[in-house]
């Protein structure tokens, strides 16, 4: 049902049950916020988005429904002292060193900060520095001095992967963000999809992966599709200046819709690793030996051929693998049945 509100002195038509934020994004007006996030509930924490309503109320943008008659002021200079303030705060409770940071960058609290004047602090001047926690687990790293305690990783973890990892601790100042009852990740039931740190608007969640090889503005996007399983998703991938792909992260616009498991998320390191054959090889005097294609097919026709001919098409079965497309899973499948003559089919995703 459609209704009308006064938005920054001119009357506008928009939905009942949409909030503030989403009727000033579709007008084209910009709203600050750091603990909102569309793939996520609505928290109303970080308290950067407020907004006037009906001249004399401040109500969180990101979670006030519009209703009929509303008059709204998105912007003015009591609005902007409010939020570099807030700003200000967020800076003093933490370690935002951007020198050091891997979110250098790619930071939303940073953007938002250079947006509102803000100086950021060096690290001597930080006021409360909780305890330092940078060796998370294989995947990810943790930086819990760099937390804005915003929740959009606790409901990443809840109500995209639903795993329930994380959640917060203490009150006040001593809140910070934990593993259950293990502050370390490692210990937990983490099963590394990565969700919480894409999301992170902060340096607080990292991907181990580019820690110390690459810059952010070095980094350099690829989107593809994930190698593995037949759904599909849609990953951007950031390579660095030499090459070497050091992050993925789920596309929004992919059936994924921004999310990623373990493989897709870490399962490239196979692409630059030293091990990976890059020539076939045949087996000559019990060593193997670089070959070219046509060598290398026509010995392995030969020696099937033979095997089926001298033990049967049942002593012949094949494996495939997670890694080739649909289709080159459909044809080694149709080979196997229809040229071998066998049903010993079997793919690595069943195991």
């Amino acid at each position: 049902m459609a209704i009308k509100i006064t938005l920054d002195g001119r009357e506008v038509e928009c939905e009942r049950g949409m909030t503030i934020l989403e009727v000033c994004n579709k007008q084209g007006i910009r709203i600050p916020t750091l603990c909102y996030h569309p793939q996520v509930s609505k928290t109303g924490a970080c308290r950067l988005c407020i907004v006037r309503v009906n001249k004399t109320m401040f109500k969180t943008a990101c979670t006030e429904p519009v209703v009929d008659g509303m008059n709204v002021i998105s912007c003015d200079d009591e609005l902007i002292f409010i939020r570099k303030s807030l700003l200000n705060l967020l800076l003093l409770e933490g370690d935002h060193n951007c020198l050091y940071c891997e979110a250098n960058g790619n930071c939303e609290l940073q953007s938002l900060c250079h947006e509102y004047g803000i100086e950021i602090p060096p690290a001597g001047d930080i006021r409360n520095v909780r305890t330092r926690d940078v060796t998370s687990s294989e995947g990810l790293r943790r930086e819990e001095n760099r937390c804005i305690l915003c929740g959009r990783c606790v409901k990443a973890c809840a109500e995209i992967q639903m795993n329930r990892v994380w959640d917060f601790a203490g009150r006040g100042s001593h809140a910070h963000l934990t593993t259950h009852i293990q502050d370390v990740l490692g210990d937990s039931e983490c099963v590394q999809c990565g969700q919480c740190v894409q999301l992170c608007p902060t340096g607080a969640l990292s991907f181990q992966t580019v820690y110390g090889r690459g810059l952010e503005w070095e980094l350099t996007k690829k989107s593809s599709i994930c190698i593995y399983c037949g759904v599909g998703c849609k990953i951007d991938f950031s390579i660095n200046p030499q090459g070497e792909l050091v992050r993925a992260d789920g596309a929004l616009d992919g059936p994924n819709k921004g999310h990623l498991c373990v493989k897709g998320r870490f399962g490239f390191d196979f692409v630059q690793s030293p091990k990976r054959l890059k020539t076939p090889l045949v087996r000559k005097n019990g060593e193997l030996v670089p070959t070219s294609w046509d060598e290398a097919l026509n010995h392995v026709a030969d020696r099937l051929k033979q095997i089926k001919t001298e033990n049967g098409s049942d002593s012949v079965m094949a494996f495939t693998s997670a890694k080739c497309t649909n289709e080159e899973n459909y044809l080694l499948q149709k080979f196997i049945r229809a040229v071998i003559g066998t049903n010993n089919i079997d793919h690595c995703a069943r195991l």
